[in-house]
């Protein structure tokens, strides 16, 4: 049978109509029952306020999007957010509060190692399901199995593997290790340190200094007067930023054939435009760049929707280090939910041991503690990189993964050389 246009344009036009009001009752039916609290501390103040504010927003999206789909089994998603200004002190005291008076469903961790790991034994002890979110090894000794962390390492000794794979590359043979006194930079200078003998560096400087330290010159000094072969530095952002600062006033001596490795807030793009061609040849781990190799479905367009959001909330503008892992949380616990039907911890933490995860920073399956069974950390070489200009680090071939082999994108080249 032939239908007029006018008739097959109706018919479709009906039919649009209809399923969009089966998606506003759908909403709307969500809307009318009891939300599905989830409940976090994260970052909106202090030095991890960079990362955390934009980790926000992405968690924010993802709210939304879950809500204009109908929610999970049927209910709103609402999430009970807390700032712990950066301050370890106060998570325990937040997420006892969150389960005790705000009687949340479910938890999500804090961002970052420090402030994640007081509030380890808690979880523990209530039997909670904790979605962990970039916090490094901290539940190593814990081993609690109701713990998944969206971080794509899994250990200390994964994050270092492939700097250290750089330094037998490049053939150096002795390393100098500044970092701060700190849990995170802690774990991550350990991973390093465990390594040396494998890779055959020999220490010959390896300094710790206080998490408050803002005067780097003499520590800089100190090193270049060593004249090791490659300097790793595990900092946090005022730090790192200063240290960087530090480098490109003194210098640290032509010998260094490998600067950077454990910084953080070098994923930044505040401090990346900050410290515009500063950065040239430095080496830093990080967790998505915009390189061929890291394509994950869904990452792009999810990138373009949040840089619209960050422009009205003022965070960071490319969002590229911990945004799409804020967003990838809340799909991970949508499709422990929806697969299981249920929010019982135990029946949610077996479902995520137990199967692969679909998000847009990949595939996830997780190991026995609640680590990416299959890690994936990333080595990126800042190169071509000019002053006051953020726009340059949306494109490829400024961040260049030069580890490891799966997602490399270019070879590394050494310090002073890549710094001219």
């Amino acid at each position: 049978m032939k239908f007029p246009c006018r008739a097959v344009l109706g018919i479709f036009g009906a039919i649009t109509a209809a399923l969009s009001v089966c998606a506003v009752l759908s909403s709307a039916y969500a809307q009318g029952k009891q939300p599905i609290r989830i409940g976090l501390s994260i970052s909106q103040t202090g030095p991890l306020s960079g990362a955390g504010k934009s980790g926000l927003v992405a968690l924010q999206i993802w709210r939304d999007d879950v809500n204009a789909g109908g929610g999970l089994l049927g209910r709103p998603v609402e999430l009970v957010v807390y700032d712990d200004q950066s301050n370890p002190s106060m998570t325990p005291g937040i997420y006892t509060k969150l389960l005790d008076v705000d009687k949340v469903d479910l938890l999500v961790a804090p961002y970052a190692t420090n402030p994640t790991a007081p509030i380890m034994p808690l979880v523990k002890q209530r039997d909670r399901l904790l979605i962990g979110n970039f916090a490094l090894d901290v539940n190593a000794h814990i081993r609690h199995d109701k713990y998944f962390n969206n971080q794509p390492w899994a250990s200390a000794k994964d994050s270092a593997a492939p700097y250290l794979g750089l330094c037998r590359k490049l053939g150096a043979k002795t390393i100098a290790i500044l970092a701060a006194d700190a849990e995170f930079a802690q774990n991550l200078a350990g991973g390093i340190r465990a390594g040396l003998k494998d890779f055959g560096l020999q220490p010959v400087y390896d300094q710790n200094y206080p998490p408050n330290t803002v005067e780097f010159s003499s520590m800089i000094r100190a090193i270049r007067a060593k004249k090791p072969d490659v300097v790793f530095v595990a900092s946090y952002p005022s730090d790192s930023t200063a240290i960087i600062r530090s480098v490109n006033e003194i210098g640290i001596g032509d010998n260094v054939m490998l600067f950077g490795g454990g910084m953080v807030g070098l994923q930044y793009a505040s401090i990346m435009e900050s410290l515009g061609s500063m950065l040239n040849g430095v080496v830093n781990y990080n967790t998505w760049a915009p390189e061929k190799t890291m394509d994950f479905p869904g990452i792009r367009e999810f990138l373009t929707r949040y840089q619209a959001r960050a422009r009205q909330a003022n965070v960071d503008p490319l969002g590229f280090y911990l945004p799409p892992f804020d967003y990838a949380i809340g799909q991970i616990l949508a499709q422990a939910v929806t697969a299981t039907g249920s929010l019982d911890n135990k029946v949610l933490a077996k479902y995520l041991g137990e199967n692969e995860i679909r998000t847009i920073v990949g595939r996830i399956r997780y190991g026995p503690t609640g680590e990416w069974a299959n890690p994936r950390i990333v080595y990126v070489q800042f190169r071509g990189i000019a002053d006051k200009n953020l726009d340059q680090f949306r494109s490829a071939g400024k961040q260049v993964i030069v580890a490891p082999d799966a997602f490399k994108t270019g070879e590394v080249i050494p310090f002073s050389q890549a710094r001219n």
